[in-house]
């Protein structure tokens, strides 16, 4: 009974979190910049302040889609980020080079989530189908239900690395801003707040991911007693 406790109120949890995202987005993005900068203007500075010039910057369609592609050293930026000159879209922008940064630098956090990408994207493709098997058949072959359980908590360990790399990227972009006169005291705070924001959207995944798994854990372990 508790952990449906659990998965409901992180289910509130998330829609509460991802609806202050979008509604702070949209206000900071009618805070425009003094200097005009844009999003993609941003993103080259930073990278460029930072003796970083092979990366490209390139336009990606969506709202919120934006990310850095380590593979392919590109940021993608999104349109309401990309071509627009205001807080909300520097602050983005900012987080996204903070990304080039830890990879440039070598940070740890990102080579342990890069180098779990493959296994995680593999766990992804197969591991509802292995739990959903494991369900039906816990009481004939629960190794299966086992098997989906690593899987699973192989993507929740995913989930938990990636904050410190979110916060870190965070770190970086705002420190940055401030540095380089991008944003002003009077709207730096305006960043630190959708960034802010963003990261609980991070944190909300990695505790919806935590109960699920020990949902899993604890439908094996009443089968065993």
């Amino acid at each position: 009974m508790v952990i449906y406790i659990i998965f409901i109120a992180i289910t509130i949890l998330s829609y509460i979190v991802q609806a202050s995202l979008q509604s702070k987005f949209k206000k900071y993005s009618k805070e425009a910049l003094p200097s005009g900068m844009t999003g993609r203007d941003v993103a080259l500075r930073m990278m460029s302040d930072n003796g970083i010039t092979h990366v490209d910057v390139n336009l990606v369609k969506g709202t919120l889609t934006d990310h850095y592609d380590p593979t392919k050293e590109v940021v993608r930026l999104s349109e309401a980020v990309y071509g627009e000159s205001n807080v909300a879209a520097a602050a983005v922008a900012a987080h996204e080079c903070g990304h080039v940064l830890q990879h440039v630098k070598g940070y740890a956090p990102l080579k342990m989530r890069s180098a779990l990408v493959p296994v995680v994207s593999f766990s992804s493709r197969i591991v509802t189908w292995v739990l959903l098997a494991g369900i039906l058949l816990v009481n004939i072959f629960p190794a299966i239900l086992g098997a989906g359980i690593v899987l699973f908590a192989l993507t929740t360990l995913f989930s938990f690395i990636t904050l410190p790399v979110e916060i870190d990227a965070s770190r970086r972009a705002l420190a940055w801003l401030q540095h380089a006169g991008i944003t002003s005291p009077s709207n730096h705070r305006m960043a630190e707040d959708a960034l802010r924001a963003a990261a609980y959207t991070y944190v909300v995944a990695a505790l919806s991911s935590l109960a699920t798994l020990v949902y899993y854990i604890l439908i094996f372990m009443g089968r065993r007693n």
